[in-house]
């Protein structure tokens, strides 16, 4: 509903820089997750009037029960990175095992690893906020330099701008930088790439990292506790390329005078 209009009315967490030249201005945030809480914290600080609009009834704090992530149960209930419920996180902390499983077992623990949750840690950020749970856009209309929104109860609001912190879908074909050619040889799963054990392509020698490498390898790889698997596996498959690709050739052999040189 948002999409074709203008960046003075609507743009994405991600591109808020810039949050000063918000001060005195009605902004919604949409979404429920770190970076809607985040942006909405930050906007609030610059001076700007901020409600949020969360599809949940409440936003989901992280941290609120210290004693299941203790030494005496979290290595027990929680993988290493902490991504993902009790037990689930175990499974998501071991990708290789994570990608072996059924497809409809990844379909249903995938999402809950990644659900929209916040660290408790921003909640004096957020705490003067209006938060208003079980709302959100159903449709979005320019009126004059602002915009009015029509929630799914049928209110509506205007707002000066609206920040959209709801994720992002995963797409390489769209990538700019990657040829229409190139993006036709590439084996895509709802737009991801699908990718081997070392992160690599159906093209030789093109590997996907970070997020579009999550259908292949599990929600672990949309958080930065997942380069550690995601660094190893790419390097052990690219020094086992690098050692396909050697030839081995003689030393050149030495010349006449060279041997005599060295005879003497």
């Amino acid at each position: 509903m948002f999409q074709g209009l203008p960046s003075s009315l609507v743009s994405h967490t991600s591109e808020q820089i810039d949050v000063d030249k918000f001060r005195g201005k009605n902004v919604t945030v949409v979404g429920a997750g770190q970076s809607a809480l985040e942006a909405a914290g930050f906007l609030a600080a610059a001076g700007a009037q901020v409600q949020v609009l969360t599809r949940n009834a409440s936003v989901h704090w992280l941290g609120r029960r210290p004693w299941l992530h203790g030494r005496a149960l979290g290595w027990l209930l929680y993988g290493k990175g902490d991504i993902g419920p009790a037990g689930v996180s175990q499974i998501v902390q071991r990708p290789n095992l994570f990608r072996r499983l059924p497809r409809r077992l990844q379909a249903w623990w995938g999402p809950r690893a990644v659900r929209p949750a916040v660290l408790d840690t921003i909640v004096s950020q957020v705490q003067n906020l209006t938060i208003r749970g079980e709302r959100f856009p159903v449709a979005a209309v320019p009126y004059g330099d602002r915009l009015r929104v029509r929630l799914n109860d049928g209110s509506e609001c205007m707002a000066d701008h609206v920040v959209l912190g709801t994720g992002y879908r995963v797409n390489v074909a769209r990538y700019p930088f990657l040829s229409p050619e190139l993006i036709q040889q590439i084996a895509r799963v709802d737009g991801y790439p699908r990718l081997d054990g070392g992160f690599e392509t159906s093209v030789p020698s093109l590997h996907f990292l970070g997020a579009p490498a999550a259908w292949s390898f599990g929600p672990l790889m949309r958080f930065v506790a997942g380069t550690e698997f995601t660094a190893r596996a790419v390097a052990r498959r690219v020094e086992r390329a690098t050692k396909r690709s050697r030839v081995s050739v003689p030393a050149p052999m030495l010349s006449d005078t060279s041997s005599a040189r060295r005879a003497s």
